[in-house]
């Protein structure tokens, strides 16, 4: 099956929200986000699908104790399809893992970016939400995954770093990619006000300087909770369900469910596979 075959054969396919969670550094609880929403919504009856898009230090299998045979390093090299690799994780969410500690993988060419693109392409697996855990940053991955997402959640925490770096994000996808709008959840925040407050000062700065709309998602409590639920190697929202942070995701996940599906291409499935190809074989001329 070619590339353009299998994009077509797609279209047919109901529309899927594409989600990407990113953040301007690491160590915000980015990968926890994306689990505990990707279990969340499944559990709402959602079919959900997880790429570990942080190709080179993947961490979503480490975060939920399992041990992936095969990986997006396989994919790249040839010895596998995609789907092979999918591994199932908590409440019947589908997960693409990536490769940990293989330094080429941090560095992709747009050639082998384009590969695990298409790969998507000849996917059977059937999907209503597809969230993109990319890496930190603003490595060439990252900036072509956000762009080509529906949906772009930005984790934030109450660090200075953290703020400066999650508005550097957002000036970088605004002007030169094109970016408009964003979701911020802030993370890890001592109570409701704090979160709001950390929202405040990156929309500020955001809406003085950039031709951006900011929408502020809601926060997810210091829990210490949620350091066992890591601990035991298991999204929060099932080791300890009516804990003030599993609370909170599920808060998070109905308002996702809320955002419409656009009835044209734009966000699908295929339409991201399209945008990221089309990104790959650019970058490849230049």
């Amino acid at each position: 099956m070619d590339q353009a075959q299998g994009i077509r054969q797609m279209k047919s396919q109901h529309p899927v929200r594409v989600i990407a969670v990113t953040s301007g550094k690491g160590g915000v609880g980015k990968s926890n986000v994306t689990i505990n929403l990707a279990v969340t919504l499944a559990k709402n009856g959602e079919r959900v699908m997880v790429m570990d898009a942080d190709m080179g230090l993947a961490n979503i299998d480490v975060l939920l104790g399992l041990s992936p045979g095969l990986n997006l390093s396989h994919v790249i090299n040839g010895e596998c399809s995609l789907e092979e690799t999918l591994i199932d994780g908590p409440a019947g969410i589908k997960i693409v893992p990536a490769s940990s500690g293989v330094a080429t993988m941090s560095d992709l060419t747009p050639a082998q970016n384009a590969g695990v693109i298409r790969s998507f392409s000849e996917l059977t697996e059937p999907v209503d939400t597809l969230l993109i855990d990319t890496a930190a940053g603003l490595s060439d991955s990252v900036v072509s995954y956000t762009r080509a997402a529906r949906e772009v959640i930005v984790v934030v925490c109450d660090e200075p770093a953290s703020i400066t770096d999650a508005y550097a994000m957002i000036k970088v996808m605004n002007r030169d990619y094109g970016v408009e709008r964003f979701h911020v959840l802030a993370n890890q925040a001592h109570g409701a006000s704090q979160g709001r407050e950390l929202y405040n000062k990156l929309a500020r700065v955001s809406e003085r300087f950039l031709d951006v709309t900011l929408d502020y998602l809601g926060c997810i409590p210091y829990d210490e909770n949620l350091k066992k639920a890591v601990q035991k190697q298991k999204a929060v929202v099932e080791a300890f369900p009516r804990s003030q942070s599993a609370t909170a995701f599920k808060q998070i996940a109905k308002k996702t469910q809320q955002w419409p599906i656009p009835s044209s291409m734009e966000g699908h499935l295929e339409f991201f596979i399209e945008r990221l190809v089309n990104y790959s074989a650019q970058e490849e001329r230049l």
